[in-house]
């Protein structure tokens, strides 16, 4: 078996999973994992898929086939674990809120970065604030964290959120 990661993005209408997933399955191939969403009218998701190492290629080409219909699939070759040896790191949740501005999701994930920690997932959303008129920028993130390094991490995401005048939470998943 192949592992496959799939990207697909296009306008958002109903089937659009369905067509993938059929073919798919059509050469006997496997859904593992997937995150999808709508956005804007655009449908964009990531899924990783097995099929049988002879299927690849009609795979590939099948998938090809959905760019008639306005859905645009990239295959490439599943990664395998990216984690240095040594202890495994530590899976962490990040929630911040806070009015909304340019830049916060740079100036977080570059101070992420510059520790070497991994975001796993990042939900973002803009609201209208309750009672204070306004926009609020919404945030989760699961991140994966070297061991030890959290005290360090947390010192400068606290020292950040003062500096961009928001709410931010880091707290070790336990899930």
């Amino acid at each position: 078996m192949t592992s496959l990661v799939l990207t697909v993005i296009g306008d958002d209408r109903p089937g659009l999973v369905s067509a993938v997933s059929a073919i798919v399955e059509a050469r006997g191939g496997s859904w593992q994992r997937s995150q999808m969403s709508r956005l804007s009218g655009k449908f964009a998701g990531i899924a990783l898929v097995e099929v049988p190492d002879a299927q690849r290629d009609g795979l590939e080409e099948a998938l090809a086939g959905l760019a008639a219909e306005g859905l645009v699939v990239h295959v490439e070759d599943a990664g395998g674990d990216t984690a240095p040896a040594g202890r495994a790191p530590a899976s962490w949740r990040l929630q911040l809120v806070g009015q909304d501005r340019h830049g916060i999701v740079a100036e977080i994930s570059s101070a992420l970065a510059a520790r070497g920690i991994g975001i796993e997932e990042l939900l973002t959303d803009v609201v209208e604030a309750p009672m204070g008129g306004g926009m609020l920028f919404h945030a989760y993130a699961r991140l994966t964290m070297p061991a030890g390094q959290d005290v360090g991490v947390r010192a400068d995401l606290e020292r950040l959120a003062d500096e961009l005048m928001v709410d931010l939470d880091l707290d070790l998943d336990v899930d």
